[in-house]
């Protein structure tokens, strides 16, 4: 055994079908194991609050050691965790082919599933990850939904805190009076048939977000594959199911993996690709799905298929060339890496991508946002997103570019408001949802919808 590990970090199926799985002397064991040895390496102090809430209870405690923190007191490390990956895939040094074999974001990931199997996910919670359901109706009252999380609403922002948990000083994704699927359907690109690019295929993944929330992220991605000649479709069979998967619900994860997974198997067939638009999104097709349902060739086969839609317009640049007639897009960029876009291990394709560009003027921040998805937003989670993410924004806004972006558009809600928690003065940089919005309004098409 050496110290520390050289190799690509491997990732083991989870074993959430095996009843072993659900034991809770056995996960007891298991994260004692993990905790002590994160305890004497302590490489990750400084990334999500899992790790200084490990450390503290180990240092506060009656020996120092492990032995004497409580198991119970365990539950503070696993709801400080946001599932970002970024331990296993840039801290820990004994992450699989290791002997220590530490996964620690999969164990987060177990002790929530033994939680939701034993006592049920709270109702609040539960509603929350209902996104295609909350999704369509928020869109047919997308004035009233959207009034009613206003910040500046303080009594319905009150109310919402207190029946939902949602901290009352954090800013809402608004929703979308029309879907991404329907606007596609109503105004589809003209697409270019003379590009190089004209014999590929995209079926692009709505997503939940940007299907109901925003979609001009989709439709921005649509114009630049219609600019570079790609034959597009654009479908949302159903969630990809993060938001369930943070709350310990395994079984719902793969149930929806495999409803996706079926809807996008002929397309596939047909010689489409599967473009995500949403960094969390393709994550969970790339790679989260087939650890979930590692036997299902239809998973497998999608997650092959699979791209991050950064990662596929580069594709596209270094193999066919993009299309001629972008003009400039003035002001320069100041581009967040988000941590899942990190986490598919495809580089920093959306700066890459923003690179592309003419005249660009691209400065790259890689640091965590503290949003967290649904974590930032929660009360008694909110300020801790806020300082996690604070070192991050003072990067981008230090920067002084016009733009401001992420690939995760819910980072960026995020970042724009820690932005405004530091600074007064005006104007501030412009929060823009994802790099393909900018790399579309060069293209000359600007979706100020």
């Amino acid at each position: 055994m050496r110290e520390g590990s050289l190799e690509a970090p491997i990732r083991h199926p989870l074993d959430w079908q095996n009843p072993e799985f659900y034991d809770e002397a056995r996960l007891d064991a298991e994260l004692r194991r993990v905790f002590d040895i994160c305890h004497g390496c302590r490489r990750c102090f400084n990334l999500c609050d899992s790790f200084p809430r490990l450390f503290d209870l180990v240092d506060e405690s009656k020996s120092g050691e492990l032995d004497t923190v409580a198991s119970a007191d365990f539950k503070t490390v696993v709801d400080a965790c946001t599932l970002c990956d970024m331990c296993f895939l840039t801290k820990c040094p004994y992450v699989p082919p290791h002997e220590f074999n530490l996964d620690f974001p999969h164990l987060m990931l177990r002790y929530r599933a033994v939680e939701a199997k034993k006592q049920g996910v709270p109702a609040a919670d539960r509603q929350l990850t209902e996104t295609d359901r909350n999704g369509k109706l928020a869109t047919l009252i997308a004035g009233a939904a959207n009034w009613a999380t206003r910040l500046d609403n303080k009594t319905m922002r009150g109310l919402i805190e207190k029946t939902a948990g949602i901290d009352r000083n954090a800013e809402l994704p608004t929703y979308a009076s029309q879907t991404l699927e329907a606007r596609a359907a109503a105004h589809p690109p003209t697409r270019n048939a003379q590009s190089p690019a004209k014999a590929r295929k995209v079926a692009l993944y709505a997503t939940c977000y940007g299907d109901y929330n925003d979609s001009s992220i989709g439709m921005a991605a649509l114009h630049v594959l219609a600019a570079n000649g790609v034959e597009t479709k654009v479908l949302n069979p159903h969630c990809c199911g993060m938001p369930k998967l943070e709350q310990g619900l395994i079984g719902e994860v793969a149930e929806a993996a495999r409803k996706v997974a079926a809807a996008f198997a002929p397309l596939i067939d047909e010689g489409y690709d599967i473009v995500a638009p949403v960094p969390s999104c393709a994550l969970m097709l790339k790679f989260e799905w087939p650890l979930i349902l590692p036997e299902d060739e239809s998973v497998r086969k999608l997650s092959r298929a699979t791209f991050d839609l950064s990662e596929y317009v580069v594709d596209i640049a270094r193999k066919e060339g993009l299309a001629e007639g972008m003009t400039p897009v003035e002001g320069g960029v100041a581009f967040h890496v988000s941590c899942h876009s990190r986490a598919q291990n495809i580089g920093q394709k959306g700066a890459e991508l923003l690179n592309l560009i003419p005249h660009a003027d691209v400065d790259v921040v890689e640091r965590c946002s503290g949003h967290g998805g649904a974590w930032g937003y929660k009360k008694g989670h909110f300020e801790t997103a806020m300082k996690i993410g604070k070192p991050a924004a003072r990067q981008l806004n230090a920067a002084g570019k016009k733009h401001v972006v992420s690939e995760c558009p819910l980072a960026g809600i995020h970042i724009e408001q820690e932005i405004g928690q530091l600074v007064s003065e005006t104007p501030k940089p412009e929060r823009v949802a994802h790099p393909i919005v900018l790399m579309a309004r060069a293209y000359g098409f600007d979706d100020k919808s």
